[in-house]
């Protein structure tokens, strides 16, 4: 046995303890345990004085955290964090987390895009938006802010003018154009050089007779209402069952290339097909540090992952470097 499998690494982490319950399984301590330990950081507790680690994961709300862990990356700036704080603060705004995503050159017969979209700074404003924007109803609503809180979440399905005036947003937003896409989302989950693309079930879609009669506006609360009424459980399950991934050779290099543009190791997208364009897909959102334990093999994936990052970091951390 070579001495690099012999050693054991530290991997300190500063997660929310929903984060924690979530990432942290018994599964992926059962698959580590040989290799890797993983510590949890106190964050109200100095962060220097808690080394040392080969590596630190973070996903931490706490403003006082970001302050800690910039002030070490200032004194140790070769020390091992996934990921930097300032490249993650990009996709908290939904504007400039999908920049990066029209900078990204695929070949092969495939494109990739974003929906058209605007941004909101004034509700006010908001009669006349659509139409001037170019953008076409039905559209979602969605808080610019995706920073993890309840109100993050807080979406709707517009189908028209009257339905924008319904909102009552207090906050600014964003409008994205809704794109038919056959009812499936690609969720894309993306640990450095790790990429698995799995199918999820996603809005159903709206034909130009449904949007002349549909309601004004739907919450996502009642989404799922929406897709009961058109079809089953069961008719659900075999669309997403019949649905095609997008070739494995497309999405690794979106998700490679998105790694590079985004400077970032730990993250998904939601990508859709658009019906109306052959080879057409469509990023619609971004999300640092998600949901690992939903997709399979997660407990492999994230092992492969973290020995990657300690085998090719730059130096071991520790109180003396």
């Amino acid at each position: 046995m070579s001495e690099e499998s012999k050693t054991r690494y530290r991997i300190g982490y500063a997660l929310a303890p929903k984060k924690v319950k979530s990432f942290i399984q018994p599964s992926l301590l059962v698959t580590i345990i040989l290799r890797i330990d993983l510590f949890p950081i106190q964050t109200t507790k100095p962060l220097i004085d808690q080394l040392p680690f080969d590596c630190i994961i973070h996903k931490s709300p706490d403003p006082e955290w970001r302050n800690q862990l910039e002030q070490l990356l200032l004194q140790k700036p070769n020390i091992v964090v996934i990921d930097r704080p300032e490249a993650i603060e990009r996709l908290h705004n939904r504007v400039t987390m999908l920049q990066a995503v029209n900078q990204l050159e695929i070949a092969n017969g495939f494109s990739i895009g974003v929906p058209k979209q605007v941004s909101v700074e004034n509700p006010q404003s908001l009669i006349g938006c659509v139409a001037s924007s170019g953008l076409r109803f039905p559209v979602i609503a969605k808080p610019l802010l995706a920073n993890g809180t309840a109100c993050s979440h807080q979406m709707s399905l517009v189908f028209n003018e009257e339905g924008l005036r319904g909102l009552n947003w207090s906050q600014p937003f964003v409008l994205q154009e809704f794109v038919n896409h056959g009812g499936v989302i690609f969720k894309v989950y993306v640990a450095g050089q790790h990429i698995q693309c799995v199918k999820r079930k996603s809005l159903p879609d709206i034909s130009e007779v449904k949007l002349g009669v549909s309601e004004n506006s739907v919450s996502f609360s009642q989404i799922s209402n929406v897709t009961a009424q058109d079809q089953s459980d069961d008719g659900v399950e075999k669309l997403i069952e019949a649905a095609e991934l997008p070739p494995s050779s497309f999405v690794t290099e979106v998700a490679s290339q998105l790694r590079e543009a985004l400077k970032l190791n730990l993250f998904n997208f939601d990508m859709i097909r658009d019906s109306s364009v052959e080879g057409r897909h469509l990023v619609i959102d971004i999300n640092y540090f998600p949901g690992y334990a939903k997709m399979p093999c997660y407990e492999t994936i994230l092992t492969d992952f973290f020995l990657d990052i300690v085998h090719n970091k730059p130096s071991v951390i520790s109180k003396d470097c």
